[in-house]
């Protein structure tokens, strides 16, 4: 997502008539996309602001940026370092663009190459893990109706690109805005979806549906409503890529409780099983976080035995960090950082990559 928006932002930044420069000494307009849901992500940024400043000293008209996903710590910290800070969802609203787009989602991309294409479905999420600041930073969920996703799907397919992947926070949640209150009703004090509604399974049908030479992906979808109409519609559908990261974030029952990841290991496990029997011959890869506040050992080996048991293809590893604002940031980060990058060596030798 963060690569998306930033080929957005360059489009934006065309529009206005700024020309792409080569290197950051040839720029009169630096923007720094950045994203806090790591502190190594944050740390990196503090490792960019000399570099500036020398530039700046060598050319008197350069400006930087910094947007993303900026906690209010952060915005605070680095007000002095940069022109001019905004989070990317006020991208629209900040730029001041003409045309009336409803959220920066809107915005055609200038994609960076021409064989993959980043089609983001929504932004932002309800999910409020205790790890995570999305919903702090990018809000709650705004979903893109599903012709503004499907128009822009067919564009990039008629310019011969060959992977579509389609973007969220969590894409188990997205429903399209287009007539979904009209749709909608209440019924014995619950909340009925007519059929009619465009749900996540049926906008990858549509997907699937559309003429060309090309495979689709997604990413991320959430464990706790990965329903059996979306299994059975990947099942069906001949132009997704067979590839699935489906994040775990622990093995441990208690870990998944105090993450607010509302599933158990045994339904995650379940779920693996249905989609790999529906689904034969599918790659799959997980997010894992070591370290995650009271994390003992016993609790880690819990996420060493799932490993095994799973065989992931892949796994994308991260160091807990504390993260202000989020409901983890009040427990105490005691699993020592040597720990952690044990426990992270453990379970990389644990990937089954594809041959």
């Amino acid at each position: 997502m963060n690569k998306s928006d930033s080929e957005r932002i360059a489009t934006v930044l065309e529009k206005k008539g700024f020309q792409p420069a080569s290197k950051e000494n040839e720029a009169n307009l630096i923007v720094v996309n950045m994203c806090s849901v790591r502190q190594s992500a944050v740390d990196r940024v503090y490792g960019k602001i000399r570099d500036f400043a020398n530039l700046k000293s060598q050319n008197s008209k350069l400006k930087t940026i910094l947007t993303g996903c900026i906690l209010k710590k952060d915005k605070k910290n680095f007000s002095k370092s940069f022109d001019y800070i905004f989070n990317i969802k006020d991208l629209v609203k900040w730029l001041n663009i003409l045309k009336p787009y409803k959220n920066y989602l809107e915005i055609q991309s200038k994609y960076s190459n021409n064989f993959s294409a980043f089609v983001p479905i929504s932004n932002g999420c309800n999910n409020f893990c205790s790890y995570c600041v999305v919903p702090y930073v990018r809000g709650p969920l705004v979903c893109r109706d599903h012709k503004g996703v499907l128009e822009e799907v067919k564009n990039v397919i008629k310019k011969g690109f060959k992977e579509v992947w389609l973007l969220g926070q969590n894409v188990n949640d997205y429903k399209s805005p287009i007539n979904h209150e009209s749709n909608s009703r209440i019924f014995a004090n619950k909340l009925e979806i007519d059929s009619r509604v465009i749900n996540f399974a049926k906008l990858l049908k549509m997907v699937n549906s559309i003429p060309g030479d090309f495979k689709f992906f997604f990413v991320s979808p959430h464990p706790k409503n990965f329903s059996d109409e979306l299994i059975d519609t990947l099942a069906q559908c001949k132009k997704f890529g067979k590839y699935l990261n489906l994040p775990v974030q622990s093995g441990d029952n208690g870990i998944l409780k105090k993450m607010n990841r509302n599933y158990t290991v045994k339904e995650y496990q379940r779920l693996v099983k249905k989609i790999r029997k529906k689904i034969p011959g599918i790659k799959l890869s997980t997010d894992i976080i070591v370290g995650f506040p009271g994390e003992t050992k016993k609790q880690f080996e819990n996420t060493v035995k799932l490993f095994k048991e799973i065989k992931f293809n892949m796994a994308y590893i991260a160091k807990y960090s504390p993260r202000p604002e989020t409901a983890a940031f009040k427990l105490r980060d005691d699993v020592p950082l040597s720990e952690k990058k044990r426990r992270e060596k453990i379970l990389r030798e644990l990937i089954h990559p594809v041959k």
